[in-house]
């Protein structure tokens, strides 16, 4: 199968790398740099230099493929999720937009195209299992916990960034929606913090950010969710300083002459410091707890960066899910027309079992257990 995959930043390249083990894949990114670096660890990899924000070109750009992956940075994703889907195409979407992807549920359907959005590590494998727990019983409750974080702890942030500093940042600042006694509420990003416990780690403090999703909307009767970001003790502490001091301002200031954003600014110097290095160890950490009556399933995650292969940690968890929801559209194993967040896929057994031996192939293991 031709796939194109729009994007060959950390994750992007990843998930054209695994995806050229059994398709034709071309790489599509704006950065020549980037293509090139990619192409070298795969000369079978096909590169295109473009510009992504030119919509008006998908339908002649993408006209050669069977399936789309969309790896762009979240202030583009729906603009460009609804460019490919306008071009007729099947696609598996992990570009973290603030808007609600089922908005393209109609357009999907008239195109008749299968779009699974969303199927990153969180969202993406936390909607999987709670989608397929839903379908079998009745679930109360659920929590999602889950971070990245390096395995050397650097001052003053202990945190690297496998992506764009200006998405992290978007994490922090968009309101966190959760589900409370069956109503939707609101609270600001970084609240209610918490310590916990994880095993080989030690202590991580959680915080609420706008994880949940569309799983507020295809959920509803779940009556309590949440969605907590995981971090070293004290990173929060930085972040809210720099929030209420204006650093993530959008709206320019003039310094000596110059119009300048605060959150530009910001990012361009956090990039140097959040940037992972080459070989530099990070992990992924992640927990899913479904309540049942007395009932209790929990999913554990504790990834690492693949020393083999130089990927990190949170490009193989999230890229892989990505892939595997692909391979799922390129294998038919689902196929129905529209929109789908991952917890309406997972509902089928046989997708959910096919997405967790495909990351368990690739040593992305998943641990559950009850109590």
């Amino acid at each position: 199968m031709k796939i194109a995959v729009l994007g060959a930043g950390m994750v992007g390249s990843v998930m054209a790398l695994d995806l050229s083990k059994e398709h034709e894949v071309t790489s599509i990114d704006l950065s020549e740099k980037n293509l090139h670096s990619l192409q070298q660890k795969n000369k079978n990899i096909n590169i295109i230099a473009a510009n992504l924000k030119d919509y008006s070109s998908y339908k002649k750009m993408l006209e050669p493929f069977d399936l789309v992956i969309t790896a762009v940075p979240g202030y583009m994703g729906f603009d460009t999720l609804k460019a490919v889907i306008e071009s007729g195409k099947n696609v598996a979407d992990i570009s973290f937009f603030p808007e609600n992807s089922l908005q393209l549920d109609a357009l999907a359907k008239e195109k008749n195209v299968t779009v699974i959005t969303d199927c990153g590590v969180a969202p993406g494998m936390s909607n999987y299992i709670i989608g397929r727990y839903d379908a079998e019983i009745k679930i109360d409750a659920f929590e999602v916990y889950v971070g990245g974080v390096p395995k050397v702890r650097k001052k003053p942030f202990e945190y690297k960034a496998p992506f764009s500093p200006v998405d992290v940042i978007e994490e922090y600042t968009r309101p966190a929606r959760l589900m409370e006694n069956g109503n939707i509420v609101i609270k600001p990003a970084l609240t209610e913090r918490d310590w916990m416990q994880f095993d080989e780690i030690g202590t991580l403090e959680s915080f609420n950010t706008d994880g949940l999703r569309s799983l507020l909307f295809t959920m509803p009767h779940i009556k309590n969710q949440k969605e907590k970001t995981l971090r070293y003790p004290g990173h929060t502490e930085l972040i809210i300083a720099l929030k209420e001091s204006g650093f993530f301002n959008e709206e320019k200031i003039n310094v000596q002459g110059h119009e300048i954003s605060p959150l530009q600014f910001t990012s361009n110097i956090l990039f140097n410091e959040w940037k992972l290095g080459t070989d530099e160890e990070e992990l992924t950490v992640m927990k899913v707890i479904l309540k049942s009556g007395t009932r209790t399933i929990e999913y554990n995650l504790l990834d690492r960066y693949d020393v083999a292969t130089g990927i990190s940690s949170m490009s193989r968890t999230t890229g892989y899910t990505c892939t595997a929801s692909a391979n799922l559209i390129a294998k038919n194993l689902f196929s129905e027309k529209g929109v789908f967040p991952p917890e309406l896929v997972g509902k089928n057994k046989a997708c959910f079992d096919f997405v967790m031996n495909y990351l368990r192939e690739r040593n992305v293991i998943w641990k559950k257990k009850e109590f």
